[in-house]
């Protein structure tokens, strides 16, 4: 006899406070701040009542709950519910990043955290939720919003070599003007840094002296 019964949902929490933490999704469950939500995030970014997930017939649907900072899914904002798949990701604010497994999922599970390594890179940065992955790990607490808008401009110049005042505008914008070099110079040193706790073994962001900066993203495996 085949078996014809749906799927089992699975939610993994990756990086965060939750960290490492699963779920399984038989009836309905909030993700919220407050206590009597079913998975709490003890965030100040996460609201009381932030989303909830629905299982049904047909899967897991997801709806935000008028939530302060967002519900992302798969790097888009959620306006109105969503159906779940096998390898989907959740982002609640910034606070705290899930991701979608099945029973029907090819990958073990003991392997899910390694599957960002797929992206053939090992720094990968999303400008939606502004989350940053170093070697399949989620930097965490999130880079400052400064911090972020200068990995992003180098990364989206990826080898190249990025002229100091272009770094500027990306990073103040229509405040350029009058930020000097020794300003830029103190967030690379910030930048550097949490890129190093997170990778000691890799120097990311390069200075190339008399030019500007160059972000060396290694290939994984």
């Amino acid at each position: 006899m085949t078996n014809t019964s749906p799927p089992v949902f699975m939610l993994i929490a990756q990086g965060g406070p939750l960290e490492g933490m699963r779920w399984t999704i038989e009836q309905s469950m909030t993700i919220g701040r407050d206590p009597s939500c079913d998975i709490v995030i003890p965030d100040r970014q996460v609201s009381r009542r932030h989303a909830r997930l629905h299982p049904d017939a047909r899967g897991v649907v997801l709806e935000d709950l008028h939530s302060k900072n967002g519900t992302h899914h798969n790097g888009e904002r959620v306006a109105a519910p969503v159906r779940l798949g096998d390898g989907d990701v959740v982002q609640i604010a910034l606070a705290q990043r899930f991701l979608v497994a099945t029973s029907d999922a090819t990958l073990p599970l003991s392997d899910v955290p390694d599957t960002l390594q797929i992206m053939g890179k090992a720094l990968r940065l999303d400008a939606t939720t502004h989350q940053v992955w170093v070697r399949g790990k989620e930097i965490f607490p999130p880079l400052s919003a400064a911090q972020f808008q200068l990995l992003q401009a180098l990364y989206q110049r990826e080898g190249e070599v990025v002229p100091r005042e272009d770094l500027i505008r990306a990073v103040w914008g229509k405040e350029a003007i009058g930020i000097s070099n020794q300003a830029l110079d103190a967030l690379v040193r910030r930048l550097r840094d949490r890129l190093a706790a997170a990778d000691p073994t890799h120097a990311y962001v390069v200075t190339v002296r008399g030019h500007g900066l160059r972000l060396d993203n290694p290939q994984t495996g």
